[in-house]
């Protein structure tokens, strides 16, 4: 008993947050010091702290995210409904031209791209209303990933100091995720693109600078053009499945993984290719190999659940 209360006051302590020990407006205080060692310039610091406020359902959302895993198929019912297959299909043939033009200039298929900006904003409609900076400080400010949540801080206030948007215009998620493609402030610094050749990559109102954004991460992360994602295979009984691992250096090659009896799921043979695969399970009983393609979508997001409703609405979309 003493043991248990002796560890339950550890974990209590190490996550507590900050506001134990300043205040929320101290915090701010030393966040504009910390800018200012950063190179942030002193113009952008007092225009972006201006008016910054605690998000307390920012901080509620946090420590109160569901805890009870959905199976891949009761994730991919919620996820992708009927209706986001069909918005899908109809801004795929809207953007048509664009997204082909961008899916050729970073070898990435048009049809992940509008599958990543459903999964992610419901097409644009659900980018968040946060204000990104009063976010980012909220959650360095709770304490249980400060070091994070500082980071990212720093990398919204040099998108301001860069000039890439304005301040009153940068709104995100409650975490700070920006825009139609969610990305985080140091995904932005890193990825955006201009996707329409008019100077600006602007993630939050035009959709073809959302596009070439996306493409440019999975482009930089590893897609590679013309190969799929993975296949469904069936394992022989007597299988090692210590073997199941997304980790990168645990890849074999598809040669490597039919001496080890995985076939295809109907039996078939796989496929002779030089290419590295995983082997993953992303709900008990069901396995799939996996290839770049995977791992550059699961860079993206670490969810295997993320990236399986990702691939089911891109193969939903009809050419």
């Amino acid at each position: 008993m003493v043991k248990k209360s002796l560890l339950s006051l550890c974990l209590l302590a190490a996550s507590a947050s900050v506001s134990a020990q300043v205040s929320f407006d101290d915090y701010v205080l030393q966040m504009q010091d910390y800018a200012k060692e950063k190179g942030i310039s002193e113009q952008t610091i007092s225009t972006a702290f201006q008016g910054v406020k605690l998000y307390e359902s920012a901080i509620s959302a946090d420590k109160n995210q569901p805890e009870r895993r959905l199976t891949l198929d009761e994730y991919l019912k919620k996820s992708v409904p009927q209706w986001k297959i069909n918005q899908a299909n109809q801004r795929y043939q809207k953007h048509k031209a664009v997204l082909n033009n961008i899916g050729e200039t970073y070898g990435v298929s048009p049809k992940i791209i509008v599958a990543l900006w459903g999964v992610e904003s419901n097409f644009g409609k659900f980018s968040g209303s946060y204000d990104v900076i009063s976010a980012l400080t909220t959650m360095a400010y709770e304490g249980r990933r400060e070091d994070f949540f500082k980071s990212q801080l720093i990398d919204a206030l040099t998108i301001l100091d860069q000039g890439h948007i304005e301040r009153r215009n940068m709104k995100g998620s409650w975490a700070g995720a920006m825009g139609q493609s969610q990305f985080m402030p140091s995904s932005y610094l890193a990825y955006a693109a201009d996707g329409d050749g008019d100077g600006v990559a602007d993630i939050w109102n035009n959709p073809a600078d959302v596009f070439a954004s996306a493409a440019n991460y999975l482009s930089t992360v590893g897609w590679q053009a013309g190969y799929r994602w993975g296949r469904q295979v069936t394992l022989p009984e007597s299988f090692d499945l210590s073997l199941i691992s997304s980790k990168k250096e645990n890849g074999k090659g598809l040669q490597e993984w039919a001496e080890l009896g995985v076939m295809r799921h109907g039996g078939a043979d796989l496929p002779v290719d030089e290419i590295s695969a995983w082997l993953i399970e992303p709900q008990e009983g069901r396995y799939y190999l996996v290839y770049d393609n995977y791992q550059a979508l699961l860079d993206w997001n670490r969810s295997h659940h993320f990236v399986f409703s990702v691939v089911q609405l891109a193969a939903s979309i009809r050419d």
